[in-house]
Parts: structure tokens; C-alpha cells; sequence
């Protein structure tokens, strides 16, 4: 038998090089999966929690018509308007009554509609009429009232709106303001108190230069109509740039 026939068969290593990088490989992309998607995850989660909001306070800076004001990024109710620039408008909603954007400390009643009635929703435009709604109340409402107003509470006056007025079901609450015209708004009262609904009153106020700001409420936050109106325009006369004092 030759020499070769009669050596033993040369041994082999049982965990070859090229496996043990290839296992690697494997293990590495595993762990920086792994990783990736523990901070996507996160990541993910926190944007669909949010669904749209920022707690963020940036200021955004933004010119409607004639006027510069700057809000901050979470008082935007929507993400598409939270860039700074020329827009036609810009929707906020702020917690009342401490007249904050969205935040860890208030996020249920931004996150959860059974919490909604404690928000206001503002609409910012440049103004398309001479006057509010206050100033629209003897040109225009006081010819469209159907029978006697009635006493209302926390010294508001009813006024019904005839049918064929266009505003379906709402009605005309109306009182005085000292040194100013009458408060007007618009609601649509709900047949028991705890249905009031998280924006069924609505007025609009002139403010700037050129601003028309419509603001709805909830029904069940009438009794504070007069500090509501104070604090809605000082809110947004605090953020104009141009500082132009309010016209009455």
C-alpha cells in the first residue's frame, strides 16, 4: 500500500472562516434592525399619539393680508399651515382657559373628543366685510329675528332667526358692552347641558390692521362669553408684528 494510500485523511476545521463572517454579517444586521426599529417604534408611536398635534413652542412666523403675526407651532391646529410665509389663513385651537396650544399637561383635551367642549378654534383671515358680527347686527340680523327676544342667562338676550334665513337652527344671543357695540353670537343650543357640542357657538371679531377672526366655543362655556371675546383678541393682539391697535 503506497504512503499516501496509508496517511490519515487531512482534518478540515468544523467552523469554516468564510461561516463564521457570514454568521456575523447576520447577527450585526440583525442587532442594527434590532435598534432601528425599537427607535422607529418610538418614533412611530409618538407621531400616532400626536395624530397631527405638536407640543412644540417654536414661533411661526406668517402674513395674512395686510398683517404679520407669529403664533407658536402648537397653538397650529393643522401641519400643513406650520410654515412660515404669505397664507390665506390659519386655523389654532387653544385650551381654555389657560389659552394654550397643545402640551404634555393638556393632551387629553386635545387627544379626546369627550374633552373637546374645553378647546376654542380660531379662524384667521384677511377680512372680506367692513364689519364683525357685531356690526352686523342692526344692518343685517335685526331684519332676519323672528318674534320677542327672550331673557337669557348671564346677561344675554335670545333672539330667534326666521326660517328662511339661511342659519337652520341656530339662534342670536346677544348683550351690552360697555364703552362698545353689543356682543353677537351664534349658536346652536343643545337640549340639555351636557350636550353641548365642542364648537356650537361661533362669532367673529375684527383685529389689526386687517384681520377677521372667527372663533367657535362650546355652548357650555356661555357663562364666560365676555372673557372669552377679552381673551381671544388679546391673544392674537399680543402676536402681532405690525402692532396696529384694533379698530371699533
Amino acid at each position: 500500500m503506497s504512503h499516501a494510500a496509508q496517511s490519515a485523511p487531512e482534518e478540515q476545521p468544523l467552523l469554516s472562516m468564510g461561516f463564521l463572517f457570514r454568521t456575523m454579517t447576520v447577527i450585526a444586521v440583525l442587532a442594527i434592525l434590532t435598534v432601528a426599529i425599537s427607535i422607529g417604534g418610538r418614533w412611530f408611536g409618538r407621531h400616532i399619539s400626536l395624530a397631527g398635534n405638536t407640543d412644540s413652542a417654536a414661533e411661526i412666523t406668517l402674513t395674512v393680508g395686510r398683517d404679520t403675526v407669529k403664533f407658536p407651532e402648537n397653538a397650529i391646529r393643522f401641519p400643513s399651515q406650520r410654515h412660515e410665509g404669505a397664507a390665506e389663513r390659519v386655523d389654532l385651537y387653544l385650551a381654555w382657559p389657560d389659552m394654550q396650544g397643545y402640551n404634555k399637561a393638556n393632551h387629553l383635551r386635545f387627544d379626546d373628543i369627550a374633552q373637546s367642549s374645553g378647546l376654542i378654534f380660531l379662524q384667521i383671515t384677511q377680512s372680506t366685510m367692513s364689519r364683525d358680527m357685531s356690526g352686523r347686527l342692526e344692518p343685517i340680523y335685526s331684519h332676519l329675528l323672528d318674534g320677542m327676544p327672550e331673557p337669557y342667562h348671564d346677561g344675554l338676550t335670545l333672539h330667534r332667526l326666521r326660517a328662511d334665513a339661511g342659519y337652520g337652527d341656530e339662534v342670536l344671543l346677544t348683550a351690552p358692552v360697555k364703552g362698545g357695540p353689543d356682543y353677537v353670537v351664534r349658536c346652536i343650543l343643545p337640549s340639555a347641558p351636557d350636550k353641548a357640542a365642542s364648537g356650537d357657538c361661533q362669532r367673529d371679531i375684527k383685529v389689526g390692521r386687517d384681520l377677521s377672526v372667527l372663533y367657535r366655543f362650546s355652548s357650555s362655556h356661555l357663562n364666560d362669553w365676555e372673557h372669552i371675546d377679552a381673551a381671544i383678541r388679546t391673544f392674537v393682539e399680543a402676536r402681532l408684528v405690525n402692532h396696529s391697535a384694533t379698530s371699533f
